[in-house]
C-alpha cells in the first residue's frame, strides 16, 4: 500500500495518483518506458531516478502534480 506525503491533501493525492497511473498505462500500452512517461509530463530531468520501475514513475508524477507551484518574483 502506498502512503501519501503528509503535506498533501489526501483527496488530491489519490486523484493525482489515479491520473498518473492512467497516463503511465497509456505510455506502457504504446510501448514506452517509465522515462518516456516522465518526459511526457515535462519531467525529463527526473527520468534517471526511475530506471525501469513504473511504480516509481507513477509516484513521482503524482508527487509533482501535488507540489505547490513555485513563486515567481514580480
Amino acid at each position: 500500500m502506498q502512503m501519501s506525503p503528509e503535506y498533501v491533501d489526501q483527496m488530491q493525492w489519490h486523484q493525482s495518483l489515479g491520473f498518473a497511473r492512467q497516463a503511465c498505462a497509456r505510455v506502457f500500452r504504446d510501448g514506452g518506458t517509465p522515462a518516456d512517461a516522465l518526459r511526457a509530463f515535462g519531467f525529463a530531468s527526473k527520468a534517471d531516478q526511475v530506471g525501469n520501475d513504473w511504480s516509481k514513475a507513477v509516484e513521482l508524477i503524482a508527487e509533482c502534480m501535488c507540489a505547490s507551484p513555485d513563486k515567481k518574483a514580480a
